[in-house]
């Protein structure tokens, strides 16, 4: 049972304290709750509810996604992340609480369902309501003092008013500027090798097995293992420094062989004394992660290599793929691979996969969708080398957009002006790599610590909107800086 309960928003004043006083309206968390359309929110979510009077009520969408913004600012986990609301009235504010309770509002066990609920999709489109409405601001502001620069503008300039939205609709043909780049999002999880994920899938063989096999103890003898030898083997190597190919080889056949053991003692076990419905349902999940996981090692020891389509990296994980990045830090990174556009310093999410991708493939998405939320194309996208595709350069082309790099063909006469343009839209593009060192280093996007597919998704788009919302606060902190400064710069003595 669902109940709608944002219609009307709560006042800082009207909010109870029992210990006296009121809530600051400057306060961030009070400024947050004001920016963001819980009412829209609220329409969308109540959908996944059926409509009835019976059963425990449901959570509210402020409730839910107010507890995942909390958690995503400040960097906790699910019981902390309650902790903190408990003692904070401005958290409690922010969820839409009428008053300071001293009591938990939910379980710290309904934040992974609130995850599950709030899917990308809901959370792309209420990043789309807050981040367009000041990211299309920013670009009118922008063409209006083009416009005013250029001759002939202004009221005297347009002699009939009815024509006056179509030339400016005209004029704004072009606007704004598009960046675009891709990431990767790690997930938490151990760096990965052959051998010890193949120790990890025969431990956990080794319990299927022990499940299996328990409705015989007592009548049948229990198949041998070989599991102190085998993990003889794994630690004799794994406490190595330095290991030599030759070595690990012979180390990885070794578990092979017993993996492969373990996988046919569950496969007599299934067929003869006991049936897979006995396990619970974690175990027949990784029981399937295995199969495949061996069929691909397999596979690379007969071939000699060290890829094979659709990797696993992770039996917890299954979804999560080596992504391949070339950096000086890490070589290959362990996620999603998030490409986003960033317009006057807001993100949008513009594609997100498990599997590696060339970035350079989104250009045309992404520069559509910029024209289908502003009614024009931007006038020029600054992206990287990869970007700069012959396909992409002919689109660019058809659209009057300019793509950052150098032109084509033989070298012109301005070289100098090409030089100053290249550098110039190389200290522009800074700014969609501070926004992921930003989520990386902030908020989380350095590492994913949700371990579904689904949840890890959400935990992504969660950040896109905080970063996003934390930009729209600073907007309205700038005048109040400003005059702050010009206050204290008045005031100071000079020196002699």
């Amino acid at each position: 049972m669902y109940q709608r309960t944002e219609s009307q928003m709560i006042l800082p004043g009207d909010f109870f304290l029992p210990f006296g006083g009121k809530l600051a309206e400057d306060n961030r968390w009070v400024l947050l709750a004001q920016m963001i359309p819980w009412w829209k929110l609220e329409e969308k979510y109540a959908k996944n509810f059926k409509k009835s009077l019976k059963g425990q009520k449901a959570v509210s969408i402020r409730v839910a996604l107010g507890a995942l913004i909390i958690q995503e600012r400040l960097g906790t986990d699910d019981r902390e992340t309650l902790r903190q609301i408990l003692e904070n009235p401005y958290l409690q504010y922010f969820l839409g609480l009428p008053e300071y309770q001293y009591r938990r509002p939910f379980h710290h066990s309904l934040m992974t369902h609130f995850r599950k609920r709030l899917g990308g999709e809901i959370l792309e489109e209420v990043n789309e309501w807050i981040a367009l409405e000041e990211a299309r601001k920013a670009n009118e502001l922008d063409a209006s003092d083009h416009d005013d620069d250029e001759p002939g503008s202004g009221a005297a300039a347009v002699s009939d008013e009815s024509t006056e939205p179509q030339l400016r609709q005209m004029e704004l043909t072009n606007e704004g500027e598009l960046l675009l780049d891709a990431t990767c999002a790690p997930a938490d999880i151990a760096y990965p090798t052959d051998l010890s994920l193949l120790n990890q899938a025969r431990e956990k063989l080794e319990k299927i097995i022990d499940v299996l096999h328990e409705p015989q103890r007592g009548k049948t003898r229990k198949p041998r293992t070989y599991r102190e030898r085998a993990r003889k083997a794994y630690l004799a190597v794994a406490k190595q420094r330095r290991v030599k190919p030759r070595t690990m080889r012979k180390a990885i056949g070794k578990q092979l062989r017993f993996v492969s053991r373990d996988l046919r003692i569950i496969a007599e076990l299934a067929e003869t004394t006991s049936n897979l419905t006995r396990l619970p349902g974690r175990m027949y999940k990784e029981l399937l992660v295995i199969q495949e996981l061996y069929r691909q090692q397999q596979a690379m020891y007969e071939k000699r290599t060290h890829s094979v389509p659709d990797r696993i990296v992770s039996i917890a994980q299954p979804h999560v793929r080596p992504i391949v990045r070339g950096k000086a830090r890490a070589n290959v990174e362990f996620g999603a691979k998030l490409a986003i556009s960033l317009v006057n310093g807001y993100a949008f999410r513009e594609h997100l996969s498990w599997d590696s991708y060339n970035e350079g493939q989104t250009l045309q998405a992404a520069v559509e969708r910029y024209r289908a939320r502003f009614g024009y194309y931007p006038k020029a996208v600054l992206a990287d080398q990869i970007y700069r595709t012959r396909e992409n350069l002919r689109f660019c082309k058809e659209k009057g957009i300019r793509l950052s790099g150098p032109l084509l063909g033989r070298p012109s006469a301005d070289q100098q002006e090409q030089k100053r343009l290249a550098k110039a839209d190389a200290a522009a593009r800074n700014a969609v790599e501070g926004k992921f060192g930003e989520g990386k280093r902030s908020y989380g996007l350095g590492r994913i610590r949700a371990r579904l597919q689904t949840t890890s998704e959400t935990v992504i788009g969660l950040q896109l909107l905080v970063m996003n919302l934390e930009k729209r606060l600073r907007v309205l902190f700038l005048p109040f800086l400003q005059w702050l400064w010009s206050t204290l710069s008045f005031r100071l003595p000079v020196m002699p």
